[in-house]
Formats: structure tokens, C-alpha cells, sequence
């Protein structure tokens, strides 16, 4: 029997991320519906975003991520023994998408499952990773958050239509002698799943935006504290907070309760949109691109969603 070398700790070695290269305008959105510009940044904070045309699948959109991360990490596809794709709009439930991603980027058989856990999915995923690594259970880990929202939206429907979007984000996860992957805090409130669903398999994204808000901004910000004391960090040493992107005041109202005033605050929703699963790695991975943090950096990760669930750890910056 060959047993993996259980690791003291893991933390990412490499980010990638990709992005469709169609860019939805709110001024094209207010000639479809009854929307504008001021309308939906008052609301929601957001300019633009991306959308994946008919002949991008989501299954390419991680690939484009997943082998970017691999490409920055200097690890050869042989590497890596485990692929997680967190995502909850697979065009189709079976097969899974990180088999075929895995597939697509020359990992021969490794361990491939999807998350869904929502748009808390690639944290979800990244403590999988983590506890997978420090077990013994996988000594390299892929992991990428991909979203094609587009296809579950109604582009009637101004309260869904011009909040969602495509993308998705990627991770590379290694051994560490010292942990660079705080411990996750994590959890659900089921009683309010009904506040974003999709009632049935030829339905769309629905979501119950005031009760969504009102549970964001009330119960969150403890969830995002924990996370900091549990890997032993006060806020004011984070150097970055990157939540999931779900919302403008959303993320500036954690921001705010959490405390951490030197933090980069992440907001790549003005130009990206929400991309659920995919848009902590994915605003992370331009952050670092455009040199707003640095490597070796503390940052507090917090995703949120359908569920309704959520999960936050500290990291280190790859």
C-alpha cells in the first residue's frame, strides 16, 4: 500500500483566472428592459460584465483558468493527484466538470469532483483542498471556481439579468511546512434556501434580493471575524479582504463591520459582475495581476450564497 506523506500544512502556490471577451454594458441592458445605468449602480455597483457566447461552455472557461494557475505554479500536469471545480451551473449535471477539465489539461487520472455550494463554492473547495493535503489524501490540488450564469438567467428579469455573469478563477494548493490556509468557518441557513434557487431544471435564477441583503449584511460580518481568530490574525494585519463579489453595498457593509481598515477591499463586481462560484479567484488573481497585493500578504477570503451557505478562511497570498 502506498500512503502520501501527510503535510504540517498547505497553501496556494498559483492563481489564473479568464473572463469571456463579449462585455455586457448597463447601457445595453436598459434597451432591453427597464433598467439604466444609475439604476443599477445605485443598487448593485456594478458597470459591466462578461458573458460566455453559445460555443464557450464552462468546461472551457476553467480549463482557460485552471491552466493558467498551473502554468504560474511551475508544476508539470503529472503533479497534480486532485481537481475540484466549484460550480453550480453546469449545463449538465453528468459528467462532472472537473473530470473534463482535468482531462482537457493533460492530468492523467486524478481524483475530479464538483462542489456546489453556490458562490461560497470555491472556499468550500479550497478547505477540501487543504484538509486532502495536510490528510495525505493528495499532495498537489487543482482547484477552480467556473460559473456560465448566463444560460440560467432570464434576460427579462431586471433583478437577476443585471447582477450575473461569467468567468471563472483558479488555484494551485501544495504542501506547506507552515500553514498558508487558515482554518475554514463554514456553514448554511437552509431555512432561507429558498431566497436564490432555480425551481426546476428548465427554470431560471430567482432570487429574493431584499432578504438576501438584509441577511448579507446582518450575519456575515461575524463569520469573516471568526475566520481571523481562528487563524490567530487580528483584521488590522490583513492586507487584503476579497469576499465574494455579489453585491457593491453588500461587500462594502462587511468591509466596514469587519474592521480591517488597511485591507484592499476587492471589487471586481463593478467590471465583472457576479460570478458566483468563480469570482474570489477570480477578482484575487486580477488583483495580484494589477499589483494591488503582494505575494506572501495576508487576505481574508469569504464566499456566500445559495443555500443559503457560506465559508471564510485566511490565506496567504501565492
Amino acid at each position: 500500500m502506498r500512503i502520501l506523506e501527510t503535510a504540517p500544512g498547505a497553501k496556494l502556490l498559483a492563481l489564473g483566472h479568464y473572463q469571456p471577451s463579449t462585455i455586457v454594458s448597463n447601457e445595453q441592458l436598459a434597451k432591453t428592459m427597464d433598467t439604466s445605468d444609475e439604476w443599477i449602480q445605485s443598487r448593485v455597483g456594478i458597470k459591466e460584465r462578461r458573458v460566455a457566447g453559445d460555443a464557450e461552455s464552462l468546461e472551457d472557461m476553467a480549463a482557460q483558468a485552471g491552466g493558467k494557475a498551473l502554468a504560474a505554479s511551475g508544476l508539470a500536469a503529472s503533479d497534480v493527484d486532485l481537481v475540484i471545480v466549484a460550480t453550480c451551473t453546469l449545463e449538465s449535471q453528468i459528467p462532472n466538470a472537473a473530470a473534463v477539465v482535468a482531462h482537457r489539461l493533460g492530468i492523467d487520472a486524478p481524483g475530479a469532483f464538483d462542489v456546489n455550494a453556490a458562490c461560497a463554492g470555491f472556499c468550500y473547495a479550497l478547505a477540501t483542498a487543504d484538509n486532502a493535503i495536510r490528510a495525505g489524501s493528495a499532495r498537489h490540488v487543482l482547484v477552480i471556481g467556473a460559473e456560465k450564469l448566463s444560460q440560467w438567467i432570464d434576460w427579462t428579469d431586471r433583478s437577476t439579468a443585471v447582477i450575473f455573469a461569467d468567468g471563472a478563477g483558479a488555484a494551485v494548493v501544495g504542501p506547506s511546512d507552515a500553514p498558508g490556509i487558515g482554518p475554514v468557518v463554514w456553514g448554511s441557513s437552509g431555512d432561507r434556501s429558498d431566497a436564490i434557487m432555480i425551481p426546476d431544471r428548465h427554470g431560471s435564477l430567482r432570487q429574493e434580493g431584499q432578504t438576501v441583503f438584509r441577511w448579507a449584511t446582518t450575519a456575515l460580518h461575524p463569520v469573516a471575524k471568526q475566520a481571523c481568530e481562528r487563524a490567530g490574525v487580528d483584521p488590522s494585519e490583513l492586507s487584503a479582504f476579497i469576499p465574494h463579489q455579489a453585491n457593491l453595498r453588500i461587500i462594502e457593509a462587511i468591509a466596514r463591520k469587519l474592521g480591517a481598515d488597511k485591507a484592499v477591499v476587492a471589487r471586481d463586481i463593478v467590471h465583472a459582475g457576479n460570478t458566483s462560484a468563480a469570482s474570489i479567484p477570480l477578482a484575487l488573481s486580477r488583483m495580484l495581476e494589477r499589483g494591488e497585493v503582494r505575494s506572501g500578504e495576508l487576505a481574508l477570503v469569504l464566499g456566500f450564497g445559495a443555500g443559503l451557505t457560506y465559508a471564510g478562511q485566511v490565506i496567504e497570498i501565492p
